[in-house]
Order: C-alpha cells, then structure tokens, then sequence
C-alpha cells in the first residue's frame, strides 16, 4: 500500500522498457527464419506451424486479462520475477520439444507468461509518467526494442542455418534469463499503490466496463491492434513467402526480416519529434501515409504478379516505420486516461491486439497458397484500417485525457 521507493531514473525506465517489451519479438522474430525447419522436422502441416504463433498469442491475449488485475493487487515486480522465471523454464522445454504438439503447448505458455511481462512494461509507463511524457518515454523504449528486432531475426536465421531449430528458443531463455537479472538488480516497484480490490469479480468486471466504455481507450486501443494486425500478417507469413516462394536462405530471410526492423527503429525516432511538433494525435495522422502507402503498394504489385523479393520488402519498409509511430503512441494513449487502472487498461488493449493477431493466424493457415497474394492483401486490410482509425477516431477521441 505504500509508494514505492524510489523512482527509476529515465534511463532505467527506458532500458527496461526496451527489455520487457522486446521479449515479445524475441518470442515472435527470433524464431521465424527456423518455422520452415520446424516443419519439416515435426512433420506438421501448415496449420499446426501456424499454431506454434497464434496459439501463443491466443494465449497472451488470455494472460494479459489476468496479469493486469494481478500488477494491481500484488505489485509490478513480483509479476516480473516470477513470469520471467516460468518463461526461462518454458523456454528450455521448447529446446526439448519433439513433437509440434509439445512445442504448441510451450509456447502457450511462454505466452501466457509474456502477458504478464509486457502488462506491467506498459502500467509502468503511467506509474510513472502523464500521458504525452509516457509517450516519449516509451518511444524511447520502442527504440530500444527495435535494436532488439533487427538483432532477433539476424540470430535466428544464423542459428537456424548453421545449427537447428532448437537453438533459437535457447537462445530466447538466455535473454529472457538477462533480463530477470536486470529486473531483480536495477528496477524498483513503481506501483504507487496497491488495490486490493483489484481481484474481486465486481470491481474487476467494472473496471473492464468504465475502461471499455472509454472512447479514448476504443481510439488507441483499435489503432494498436489494427497496425499490429497488419505486423503479425507478415511475422505469420514472410517465412514461407520468403523462403518457400522466393527462394531465400534461412540467414537471407534473417537479414531481409531486420530491415524491416530498422525502418521501425526510424520510425520510433521521428516519432519523438513528431511528438514535440504535432502531440499524440498529429504523429499518428502523418505515420498513416506511410502506414498506407506501404500496404497498398505491396497489394498492388502482388496483384500485378510481380513476385521478387523487393516487391515485398520496400513497401514493408513503409509500413514498419508507420508502426512505430501507431504504436508507441497506441499503447500510451490506452492508459492514459486510467492512472489508477493502467494495468487493467494495458490488459484490456494487448488482450484486443492478441485476439485479432489470433484470428489472422487461422486465416494464414489456410490461405497461403505458394505465392505473395495472401500476404500482400492481408497487409494492405490492415493497413487501410489502421489509416482510417488515425483520421478518424483517434482524431476525435484520442486527446481525451
């Protein structure tokens, strides 16, 4: 119940911002250049590959409604400490796993746990900072989570091609066993109080409703899970398209994924001037060209048969710097309004983005069919969404705070 003591400096925040929330592409991106491997070893069909991605974020939509109430009652560092403890262990279950049921099945529980790490990275932002100042910071994070993107999948395609399969979830339990180091060692509870009525079923399902209700929340919450939809269509999907259809090597797909990685990174720096210039709402509607072109480029030269690896990689360039602005801002503007319920709000929005990045995963499973189409279209849909949702909405709705 009592403040905690002592603040972390903006550097402290901002790295460990970088390190909590860059689990999720280490989780994600690391992996990625070894699906096909993984594949064939396992013998698994597509469907169940697929599984491998959505299940886990299916599972980290279901753990985020859990592990914000819990960052509430008990604390942001416990939930810490001890998620990242079960994602080490489940880390090294995926090293050892021998069949795709048994790797589906960690991976639900890696995201499971990844729910409540990513929570409380982003309640911490609103302990700690107001709205627009959250925002810088987490764009600063953002920038440290893209240094971690354009490394993941460069390790992964390395690992995945010189050893196997299996060394990319080591290699994800090591950083994850990093970063419960720095957690334990350098990052103070920043919750200012605890609730202790956070668990109970009536004050909980309330709280869902007075945030769910908020058109603030809608706004940032549907751009998040808009621009992370078109995201996960290409996470989901470039492996194969890439390496299947276009014929690249598991350490060319590697570095062809991280350039997309350092057009977000790009993208997380404009980003914090466009913050100064324009606020919250004005980065987003200028991202949302980007956003825009770079789905409906690549839409349109799938559509005309032109299938190179450029085809998709540039106009993937344009939509990954767009990302970086929608989200930054997404995730700080669906807690902004709720100081006293960040974790819940946080819940709540990664809980939509997952759901959504879910759903996708089912329809890839069954719709790649040996060309970029699939990919290209999914991509320029959620890059039309996402568009309208950043010069519509968040327009009106966005600077309630």
């Amino acid at each position: 119940m009592t403040a905690p003591t002592r603040r972390p400096s903006a550097l402290i925040a901002a790295v460990a911002l970088a390190l909590l929330l860059g689990l999720q592409p280490v989780t994600t991106d690391l992996y990625l250049p070894a699906l096909p491997a993984i594949q064939a070893e396992l013998h698994a069909s597509m469907h169940a590959t697929q599984l491998t991605m959505a299940a886990l974020l299916l599972a980290f939509g279901f753990g985020q409604l859990v592990a914000g109430p819990v960052a509430d009652r008990f604390g942001r560092r416990p939930v810490l400490l001890s998620t990242l403890s079960v994602y080490v262990v489940a880390s090294l279950g995926a090293v050892l796993a021998t069949t795709i049921e048994a790797l589906i099945l960690v991976r639900i529980v890696q995201g499971a746990v990844m729910a409540g790490v990513v929570v409380v990275a982003r309640a911490m932002v609103r302990d700690l900072y107001e709205p627009h100042e959250g925002a810088r910071i987490m764009s600063l994070g953002l920038s440290g989570l893209g240094v971690i993107a354009i490394t993941s999948p460069l390790l992964g395609g390395w690992l995945a091609g010189h050893l196997s399969w299996h060394m990319a979830f080591a290699a994800a339990g090591v950083i994850a066993l990093a970063t419960l180091v720095f957690v334990a060692t350098q990052l103070p509870e920043t919750l200012p109080q605890k609730n202790p009525q956070a668990l109970h079923p009536g004050p909980l399902l309330a709280s869902w409703r007075t945030v769910l209700r908020h058109p603030t929340f809608l706004a940032w919450a549907g751009l998040s899970a808009a621009t992370y939809g078109g995201l996960f269509v290409f996470l989901a999907g470039s492996s194969f398209v890439y390496m299947q259809v276009l014929g690249l090597s598991a350490a060319q797909y590697g570095l062809a994924l991280s350039t997309s990685s350092v057009s977000y990174l790009a993208g997380t720096f404009v980003c914090r001037r466009w913050l100064v210039r324009h606020g919250m709402t004005g980065a987003v509607r200028r991202a949302a060209w980007f956003t825009l072109v770079g789905g409906l480029s690549m839409a349109a030269l799938a559509a005309a048969g032109v299938q190179t690896v450029w085809a998709i990689l540039v106009p993937q360039l344009f939509f990954a710097f767009g990302h970086g602005t929608h989200q930054a801002c997404g995730q700080t503007g669906a807690v902004g309004p709720f100081p006293q319920q960040a974790g819940v709000a946080a819940a709540l929005a990664g809980f939509v983005l997952a759901v959504v990045a879910f759903c996708i995963g089912q329809w890839l499973g069954v719709a790649l069919d040996g060309t970029t189409r699939p990919l290209a279209y999914g991509i320029a849909v959620a890059s039309g969404v996402t568009a309208l949702i950043a010069w519509t909405t968040v327009q009106r709705h966005g600077g309630e705070h």
